[in-house]
């Protein structure tokens, strides 16, 4: 087991420092957990983070900041033989070694791991929920409806989440959101930092300037109404949505045909190649399907370093999932684009009718609806103003850094016992701390994160 050794900051004031454990199935993925671990550090808390083994980019970046990286002893894969059962009982014998306080983790298969491995510990459990999908899968959502028990707190991503968590059962008070977020120094427009760096750099002073740059550098018409999606492409999932691939590529380039039919000179910039090789294999169907390569009108770029000039590039966001939390829209936001987002989990909450439109998941003929709409308001003069609007919300909703205090702030109360009704205690599992419980909640969660349909019941 290697262990790569870092440090600890000064310990918050009134309070007796925690060890915490950081769970995740992933060593290259998952950097949005560094606000988090950064702020617990700040309190005085000690983290320490088990990942998979090998080089990743945040085994990393984790490393370079000076947090211990552990190897996990297991794989998080749950095939049905001995090795399973043996990965399990190390990862046990890791964390008994280690002895948190504080178990935390982050995706499904972590879940599973942390759950399952530390069964009888005495160790408070903190789970936090990036995406919903789990608990779309008709196999898994009657399973969770048990195994959320386990948890002392679920920590979820969206106000949408936390509801679906309500339908299975979990009061209120054990499930708090905190958004994953944006960093809102990075997730910048260039063209405000150009200003002041324009004397030593030489940079473009305008936003004119770079978005005339940035659309030259791609090949696309600079006077083109460019909408721009930033997604991986995944496979489609026997179990989830009928099989239809979460990411909505095939619904946007349906719309496409029907709004670039209208608008000629349009463009859609598609950001992001398939996610594994069968990701990938969906992705080719798709350019075959929709005839792409003859299509001059769509930009299919697969790889990008770095997606801020795709955003600066373009006038319009879209997100036409099936599943999502907040998903590429909070970027987009935060980099002054107003955002078209289907109505599917957390995607509602990005945006508000002053900085975008919502439509019905899976609906191609309502998503070229929205793109007519947006591009009245582009030909118009008036969407460039919306993206304004919409940097605005972002800083005030989905900054990751105040997303961090609220997940250290769960963290803490899960390590005191804070919650109404963590596992094995009196008021026993599922129950609420008294009348109103879900209400205030509700209301809490609702005033920090608006949803476009606060009572909206039907599964996302």
């Amino acid at each position: 087991m290697n262990v790569h050794p870092g440090g600890s900051g000064p310990l918050a004031a009134g309070r007796d420092p925690l060890r915490v454990v950081v769970l995740l199935k992933t060593n290259s993925g998952g950097l949005w957990i560094i606000p988090q671990v950064t702020e617990l550090r700040r309190r005085g808390h000690e983290v320490l983070v088990v990942l998979p083994p090998g080089p990743g980019r945040l085994t990393a970046e984790l490393t370079r900041r000076g947090f211990p990286v552990l190897d996990s002893p297991f794989d998080f894969g749950f095939r049905p033989r001995p090795a399973t059962l043996r990965g399990l009982w190390r990862l046990r014998r890791l964390v008994r070694r280690l002895r948190p306080d504080v178990l935390h983790y982050h995706l499904y298969a972590s879940a599973l791991a942390a759950r399952l491995g530390t069964l009888g510990l005495p160790v408070r459990r903190v789970h936090m929920v990036a995406g919903p999908l789990f608990l779309e899968s008709a196999l898994i959502r009657p399973v969770e409806r048990v195994l959320w028990r386990l948890d002392h707190v679920t920590i979820c991503g969206t106000a949408h989440t936390s509801r679906r968590y309500g339908d299975l059962g979990c009061p209120a008070p054990r499930r708090p959101v905190a958004t994953y977020g944006v960093d809102p120094a990075h997730f910048a427009p260039s063209w405000s930092l150009a200003d002041r760096d324009r004397p030593a750099t030489g940079a473009p002073a305008s936003r004119e300037e770079l978005r005339a740059k940035i659309r030259a550098d791609l090949g696309i018409d600079q006077g083109a109404f460019l909408a721009v999606m930033v997604a991986y492409v995944y496979p489609p999932k026997r179990l989830a949505h009928h099989g239809r691939a979460i990411k909505g590529h095939d619904v946007l380039l349906a719309a496409w045909r029907t709004f670039h039919a209208r608008h000629p000179r349009a463009h859609l910039l598609l950001v992001g190649g398939g996610w594994t090789a069968a990701g990938e294999a969906y992705r080719r169907d798709l350019v075959r399907r929709f005839d792409l390569d003859a299509d001059p009108s769509v930009t299919w770029v697969e790889s990008m370093p770095d997606v801020r000039p795709c955003y600066e590039a373009a006038d319009l966001s879209v997100s036409p999932s099936l599943s999502e939390g907040h998903g590429a829209a909070c970027e987009a936001s935060a980099m002054n684009l107003p955002s078209v987002v289907s109505d599917a989990g957390g995607l509602p909450e990005t945006v508000d009718g002053e900085t975008g439109w919502v439509v019905p998941r899976g609906d191609a003929p309502a998503l070229a609806s929205a793109l007519e709409a947006a591009y009245r308001e582009f030909e118009a003069g008036r969407l460039r103003a919306r993206g304004d609007r919409a940097r605005d919300r972002a800083l005030r909703l989905f900054d990751n850094r105040l997303a961090a205090v609220r997940v250290a702030d769960a963290i803490e109360r899960a390590a005191g016992g804070g919650t109404a009704s963590g596992p094995g205690t009196a008021s026993g599992p599922g129950t609420a701390s008294g009348p109103g419980t879900e209400e205030r909640a509700h209301e809490e969660f609702s005033s920090i994160y608006p949803v476009a349909d606060p009572d909206r019941t039907r599964p996302y």
